[in-house]
């Protein structure tokens, strides 16, 4: 078992206290273990990332573009690696965490183009010989709070920008699969980061949540997770002056129409539903099929997946990974036992994985019989779960697909360009795809989702920016007009 250390002022530390991480492929026993720091230890790195801004958001920013360049080639050439700790944390395939792994890599590499282009623009004035700018400036020590299922490219989506803008950062990675953040900040650290622009806190979150969250030197927080979770970050910042990004649940729909290309869209709904297990905010989870396709839809979906393969992440034959945790596991199994007592059909699966029981497994589930009023189809269950329903026609299709408390992603599957253009419009969600699984990892595309799926300010492309960043307005007067030369 690998001791892992946190990083706190530019040095590797440790504590008394440890914390196992397990791999959820068979947890028996733990892979590795990471420091269970003490809220004075999150002050300290606090009191680190105070300093590391000073520093930093007077550091040229062609001396940022060259460190974010270099932890960019850290990481690939690190991959191997990388991609394997990903997978013994988190469980996905090791095909899923090399490209997770590229992805990050690609994120670095994508911000140190921004460092160098210009941040701001120049306005016109009313008022005769003056000249009237605006410029962008980081906004200080920014909280970034990463969820279990992305554990590599969450940090990389959410600190790649806000360090090449002149921000100053304390990451908490999650609990569960901390080895990947830790991974990222070495590169950073490699590269030459100044010690305490990043600091990364390993912990229990019941026991140093005050110390994260009520530090007077937060200048915003970014955090993907749970809608419970989110809610009380936000409820906690009511009343401060502190920026929240949130990037929250989801229950996407994909809706089949009748002039789809039936085959193609089974496929791609298996690899938007299954994909990581359906542990990812844009996996779809709920299926709307109009009602003249609807049988034959299901025969094709449903033998899609039971093509699927179970296994540890690490066997290259595997393309279903297992779930997270044992506690995960737990839940998803029990949404599904409710989902059959509230009448829906179990087209295929639906139950835990009797050959592997030391890992989190859970088969494949598709649902049939399934009514808007069931909670399988209104509440993120964040497992290998597609829930169907069968409608008739476009206008009914959309309708089911805005009844949601979420916003997130959805997709159309159709050869009408029509109905395309006409599904981007109405769809009440952030991200569309048309033919194609939901859209959510290329770095230069802005990601968010509506309602409660998220917060105002995006993620990724030039959009993040607006997060991390303030605008200041400067006007200049150039002096007395030169009189007319004759």
């Amino acid at each position: 078992m690998r001791t892992l250390q946190a990083l706190s002022g530019g040095e590797w530390v440790a504590s008394g206290d440890w914390i196992d991480v397990l791999d959820p492929a068979d947890v028996r026993a733990p892979i590795a273990r990471v420091p269970a720091l003490a809220a004075k230890d999150v002050t300290r790195a606090y009191d680190h990332a105070e300093r590391g801004f000073a520093a930093w958001k007077r550091t040229s920013p062609f001396e940022r573009a060259r460190i974010l360049t270099d932890a960019a080639r850290l990481i690939r050439e690190r991959a191997e690696e990388i991609a394997a700790d990903v997978t013994a944390e988190n469980g996905k395939t090791i095909t899923e965490a090399t490209g997770e792994t590229l992805k990050a890599a690609d994120f670095l590499e994508y911000y140190a183009g921004y460092a160098r282009q210009g941040y701001g623009t120049l306005l016109h004035d009313v008022r005769p010989n003056h000249r009237t700018h605006t410029q962008r400036e980081p906004i200080g020590v920014i909280l970034v709070i990463s969820p279990w299922n992305d554990p590599l490219i969450t940090p990389a989506r959410k600190l790649a920008p806000l360090l090449a803008a002149g921000n100053a950062a304390v990451f908490k990675p999650a609990t569960e699969t901390p080895m990947a953040g830790l991974h990222f900040a070495r590169a950073l650290h490699d590269a030459g980061l100044p010690a305490g622009v990043l600091n990364v806190v390993t912990g229990r979150t019941a026991e140093i949540e005050e110390a994260l969250l009520d530090d007077p030197r937060i200048a915003g927080i970014t955090f993907t997770g749970s809608n419970a979770v989110g809610n009380r970050i936000r409820r906690r910042l009511a009343d401060r002056n502190v920026r929240f990004q949130g990037e929250l649940g989801g229950k996407n729909a994909s809706v089949v129409l009748r002039d789809a290309d039936l085959p193609a869209a089974a496929k791609a709904v298996v690899a938007a539903s299954f994909g990581q297990a359906g542990q990812r905010c844009t996996a779809t989870s709920r299926v709307i099929v109009d009602q003249p396709v609807y049988a034959e839809f299901t025969r094709l979906l449903v033998a899609e997946v039971e093509a699927l393969r179970a296994g540890p992440g690490s066997d290259p034959e595997t393309t279903l990974c297992p779930l997270s945790s044992p506690k995960h596991r737990d839940s998803v199994l029990a949404d599904l036992r409710r989902a059959v007592e509230a009448g829906a059909t179990v087209l295929t699966g639906g139950r835990d994985d009797t050959e592997r029981p030391h890992g989190c497994f859970v088969g494949p589930t598709v649902l049939g019989e399934v009514t808007p009023e069931m909670a399988i189809w209104r509440e993120e269950v964040f497992g290998p779960v597609l829930a169907l329903r069968a409608v008739t026609g476009f206008d009914a299709a959309v309708e089911a697909v805005n009844d949601s408390d979420f916003g997130l992603a959805a997709a159309v599957f159709t050869r009408d360009l029509v109905s395309a253009y006409r599904f981007a419009d109405e769809a009440e969600c952030g991200q569309v795809a048309v033919n194609t699984t939901t859209t959510g990892w290329d770095v230069h595309l802005p990601f968010g989702g509506f309602r409660d799926s998220g917060t105002g300010y995006k993620e990724q492309g030039e959009e993040v920016l607006r997060f991390s960043t303030r605008v200041k307005t400067v006007a200049v007067h150039l002096g007395a007009a030169e009189p007319a030369r004759g």
